[in-house]
């Protein structure tokens, strides 16, 4: 019995961290199924709270070029601090590289087959929630793409190996446009924040601007009335010499 409530004290420890973690694929399979590692690259936006971490894994194999690139769209709270902290562990734990600013890229070759862990930390920001896109992922180049082993494949004649490579190589320029194209929105969804951030400001401001001068034209107008207001003389009420 006390094992058993030991296991479920555990369990409710695990639930209630304080790090909130995502994971974008499964650790292992149920039953006879394979296990599904996802898709080899994601590009989304997550809103962190004031002092959160948000946490994905991403599968990767020991041949591949592993990237990962963020940036802070927008802020919401009363603090404005853009700053986050990501972070990059790799299937044994092991921390790979830490980019701390407002957006930033961790870019490495992967050495062990497994699922990579990528961590962002809004610590710095205590007082206001941050948006922050994503876009990472993994490739692979030349025949591992397909991950299969040399062995196993079939013997290709020339035409069909050059026709091979070629279309490889379209895969790979259309991959990395793809990267500089999401980069690209990264920064214009970013832009797009700002703009629009400056623009409730300014009309604010004027709002708040355009009423004190018609409240300060209404007390001078009232001031310069009482300068020129005569009072009434009466026999039991007559002005003072």
């Amino acid at each position: 019995m006390f094992p058993l409530l030991f296991g479920a004290g555990l369990v409710v420890l695990n639930l209630v961290s304080s790090a909130r973690s995502q994971k974008t694929e499964p650790l292992s399979g149920s039953g006879d199924q394979p296990l599904f590692r996802g898709a080899d690259r994601y590009d989304f936006a997550i809103m962190i709270p004031p002092g959160g971490t948000e946490c994905f894994w991403q599968f990767a194999h020991q041949t591949g070029y592993f990237y990962f690139s963020y940036e802070v769209q927008r802020t919401l709270g009363m603090s404005h601090d853009r700053h986050v902290a990501a972070t990059a562990h790799t299937p044994q734990g092991f921390l790979i590289d830490t980019s701390k600013n407002v957006w930033g890229q961790i870019n490495f070759s992967t050495q062990e087959t497994g699922f990579y862990q990528l961590c962002l930390t809004n610590r710095q920001n205590r007082f206001g929630s941050v948006q922050v896109y994503l876009n990472f992922g993994v490739f692979y180049e030349g025949p591992e793409m397909d991950h299969k082993e040399k062995n196993e494949r079939k013997q290709l004649n020339d035409t069909l190996d050059a026709i091979e490579k070629s279309t490889r190589k379209v895969q790979n320029n259309i991959f990395h446009m793809w990267r500089y194209y999401n980069f690209a929105r990264m920064r214009k969804v970013a832009d797009f924040f700002l703009l629009q951030s400056n623009y409730n400001y300014v009309n604010w401001w004027s709002t708040a601007q355009s009423l004190v001068i018609i409240l300060s034209g209404i007390l001078q107008l009232y001031f310069l009335k009482r300068l020129f207001n005569i009072p009434t003389t009466t026999d039991t009420k007559k002005p003072r010499c």
